[in-house]
């Protein structure tokens, strides 16, 4: 028999998911109301619900751009796991060296705040210059955008841990290794993960710029392709699958997150 402590958190976790349903179903009622019913909003340049299902239909079977839907999604994760992967590791891992070390920071700052005001997506035509229009540009824009978020909270997550836990580390002679798996890495753990989101967020959003020059397939080129055909509703399929992908990878890392740090409350 489930106690009342054990049972109350699938009551919020339903409760919570009933809530989500029913904004979607009402989110959608309005939207064909203000399409399909009244017109007030022109389904040329914003397609009824009924409209996207039947594009949904035609790239998901038939294909649009070059591909099938399946084709464009796998293309599009495949490129910002990779990017989104090698720069949280060597930003995290920068992160934690210029937080720990006075001397890092002093090496290591003054290049990353000269780099850092660049935007993302301004390293794009460097890229191609570089890269051509490969997927390897692409990844290059990615590991732009997602490693100033992970060196940074990495950065401020050592500087926030409270000064009794390197005391006691010193005294106990935790050093080498065993200082930054037991005191460093633990103790800036929260902060890491708010950089990781930050950097997924910052990986789906330049991928789709990237993708808008130059792909063959992918979620960005399904929107470039769409917007020169003047195609509202499959401009709509490809937004609604980037938002899909990157809301489930996003519960893929809290689902990491909360395994990384079991004594952590999560809401």
């Amino acid at each position: 028999m489930n106690s009342p402590a054990r049972s109350a958190p699938h009551r919020t976790l339903a409760a919570q998911l009933a809530t989500a349903v029913l904004t979607l179903a009402i989110v959608l009622g309005l939207w064909h109301v203000l399409t399909a019913v009244t017109g007030f909003i022109s389904p040329a340049r914003f397609a009824t619900p009924a409209e996207v299902g039947v594009s949904l239909r035609q790239i998901a079977i038939d294909g649009y751009s070059n591909g099938r839907l399946h084709e464009h999604v796998l293309r599009s994760v495949l490129l910002v796991t990779m990017g989104f992967t090698v720069a949280s590791t060597v930003g995290v891992a920068l992160g934690l060296a210029m937080g720990a070390s006075r001397k890092a920071e002093a090496l290591i700052n003054p290049v990353f705040l000269v780099l850092r005001p660049i935007p993302p997506l301004a390293w794009i035509p460097l890229a191609i210059v570089w890269l051509g229009l490969g997927d390897a540009a692409k990844m290059m824009v990615i590991f732009v955008s997602a490693f100033v978020p992970s060196v940074i909270n990495s950065y401020t997550g050592v500087r926030q841990i409270d000064k009794p836990i390197f005391e006691a580390a010193a005294m106990l002679n935790v050093t080498g290794i065993r200082y930054w798996r037991e005191v460093l890495v633990p103790g800036a753990l929260p902060s890491i993960f708010t950089g990781l989101r930050l950097s997924l967020q910052a990986s789906w959003t330049t991928l789709v710029a990237a993708e808008l020059v130059g792909a063959i397939t992918g979620l960005g080129q399904i929107l470039n392709q769409a917007a020169q055909d003047i195609y509202p509703a499959m401009i709509l399929v490809g937004m609604i699958s980037v938002a899909l992908c990157g809301w489930l990878m996003t519960m893929g890392l809290g689902w990491i997150e909360k395994r990384a740090m079991p004594w952590k409350v999560f809401a």
